[in-house]
């Protein structure tokens, strides 16, 4: 045994007898500090004397102050304390304006944009976002929609044996398909995708204004502009003491 294998071997035995012994080995006792305290110093006394009286031990108090509040400093603050902001009274309070969009389409951005002009332009107002669903035969297509893409890929992948096991003779398309099959499944899967985004699609923007249409994208075949949705909701607003078109002015 070489030197080097030694070492390698020694070395983890005596780390193990030392933590051996470290395990094995009784505590150590614990010290005990004395708590004893040194005896105090006599304290000096003046001489007495027995015909002379001792003074009275006076303790000083330290004199309190009352303070006071200023009633002027006190006006200030009450004067200059912040107001809360009052939308009881806003222009738009007991309003409701639902914009339903095509979430597929990514309108979002602009739904979220027309939200935020209504409710500065119109305080106290409530708009709510929601999706508005396709028609109901486009929605039913687009959940078979993936159903037929795994479809035709098992096909074009199998078809060799799923024919003759169902007793249809293949089609000579199906011979030139499977000759580029890869090249197949790819345009299968993206021209199921792209159908199954457009089945999903509505491409509407509708706006309510208390449950009552005020513009649709599906009618008009555009968006509505800002200013012009601004003066749809404000000719809908029930009157107030400040104005009908509060927003108008306040933008």
């Amino acid at each position: 045994m070489d030197r080097v294998q030694l070492l390698l071997v020694g070395l983890p035995a005596i780390l193990f007898i030392s933590d051996l012994s470290h395990i094995f080995a009784p505590p150590p006792p614990h010290l005990r500090h004395p708590h004893g305290h040194p005896p105090h110093p006599p304290h000096p006394n003046p001489p007495h004397h027995p015909h002379q009286p001792r003074p009275p031990h006076h303790h000083p108090h330290p004199p309190h102050h009352h303070h006071h509040p200023d009633p002027a400093a006190a006006a200030i603050q009450v004067l200059v304390k912040p107001q809360q902001p009052n939308l009881e009274g806003g222009a738009g309070f007991g309003t409701t304006v639902e914009l339903q969009f095509c979430a597929s389409c990514s309108y979002k951005g602009n739904a979220m944009t027309m939200k935020r002009m209504l409710e500065t332009s119109f305080p106290g107002i409530n708009v709510f976002l929601h999706n508005y669903p396709p028609a109901f035969p486009k929605r039913v297509l687009s959940k078979i929609m993936p159903v037929i893409q795994v479809g035709a890929i098992a096909t074009i992948m199998a078809g060799d044996q799923i024919f003759p096991r169902l007793g249809i003779t293949p089609p000579p398309l199906f011979y030139s398909l499977r000759a580029n099959r890869f090249g197949t499944m790819a345009t299968i899967w993206l021209i199921g995708n792209f159908a199954q985004s457009f089945l999903q699609s509505s491409g509407a923007f509708e706006v309510y204004c208390n449950g009552d249409l005020v513009f649709s994208k599906l009618a008009e075949q555009r968006f509505p502009s800002e200013f012009e949705l601004r003066d749809l909701i404000g000719s809908r607003l029930p009157p107030s003491p400040f104005g009908k078109n509060m927003g108008n002015v306040l933008s």
